[in-house]
C-alpha cells in the first residue's frame, strides 16, 4: 500500500494578511450591493471566518469595515490619476480615464451608492475620504499641465470637469453602461479641452495652457 500524499501544513495568517483577507471580501460585496444591504454575517461567509473573528479585527462593527474599505477604494481609485508623464498630455488623460472607468465598471453598484450618498453609514469620516479622492485627482491633472500655482478660475475649472465625470459615470450606469466605454473616455476628454477654452476666454493663464495643448499632438 502506497503512502498517501502529505496534508498541506495550516499556515495561519497574520494580522495585516487576514486584516487584508477580511478587507478584500468586504471590497467585493460593498462593489456590488449598497452599503447598508451588506451585513458583517455577509463578509464573515465571504471570508470563510466566524463572525466574531470579524470582530476581532474591526471591533467597530460593520461602520469600522466600511470605512476601512472604502479607504482602500479610495486608494486605488486615486492611483487611476497618478499616470507617468510620457507622451502627449491628451493621451495621458485617456490612459488615466480608462483606469478610472474600469474602476466604476468593477465596483458598479458600490460607486454609485459611494457618490450618490444617502447610505445609513455615510459620515463626515466617509464624505473626508471621498473628498479626498477628488482632491488628489485634482493635483494630478494640474501636476500634467505643469501648474504650480493654477489660479482661482484654473482651479474651479478642473474640479468642475472632475465633478462631470462623476455625473457622467453615474449616469453611464444608469443607462446599462452605454455608450460603449471607449466613447465614454474620448468625450470626457473633448469635454475637458472645452471646458479649458470657455475658462480661456476669460482667464490668460488658462489661455496659454489652451494655446499649449493646441501644439500638443
Amino acid at each position: 500500500m502506497s503512502p498517501s500524499a502529505p496534508t498541506p501544513a495550516y499556515r495561519r495568517l497574520s494580522v495585516e494578511e487576514r486584516r487584508s483577507q477580511l478587507l478584500a471580501a468586504a471590497l467585493s460585496l460593498f462593489a456590488h450591493r449598497a452599503p447598508e444591504e451588506v451585513s458583517l454575517d455577509d463578509v464573515a461567509e465571504a471570508a470563510g471566518v466566524s463572525r466574531p473573528l470579524v470582530y476581532r479585527y474591526f471591533p467597530g462593527g460593520k461602520q469600522q469595515l466600511y470605512e476601512a474599505a472604502l479607504r482602500s477604494a479610495a486608494e486605488e481609485l486615486e492611483q487611476c490619476f497618478d499616470e507617468p508623464r510620457e507622451g502627449a498630455l491628451i493621451e495621458r488623460l485617456g490612459r488615466a480615464l480608462d483606469r478610472y472607468l474600469a474602476f466604476v465598471d468593477e465596483h458598479d453598484a458600490g460607486f454609485s451608492a459611494l457618490l450618490q450618498g444617502g447610505s445609513v453609514v455615510e459620515t463626515s469620516r466617509t464624505t473626508s475620504i471621498v473628498d479626498g479622492v477628488r482632491r488628489a485627482a485634482a493635483e494630478h491633472i494640474l501636476s500634467h499641465l505643469d501648474v504650480s500655482e493654477p489660479g482661482l478660475r484654473l482651479r474651479m475649472t478642473v474640479k468642475l470637469w472632475i465633478t462631470s465625470c462623476e455625473a457622467a459615470s453615474l449616469l453611464w450606469l444608469d443607462e446599462g453602461k452605454q455608450p460603449p466605454v471607449d466613447e465614454l473616455r474620448d468625450w470626457l476628454v473633448d469635454q475637458f479641452i472645452a471646458v479649458l477654452s470657455v475658462t480661456g476666454a476669460r482667464d490668460p493663464q488658462t489661455a496659454a495652457l489652451v494655446k499649449a495643448l493646441g501644439g500638443d499632438d
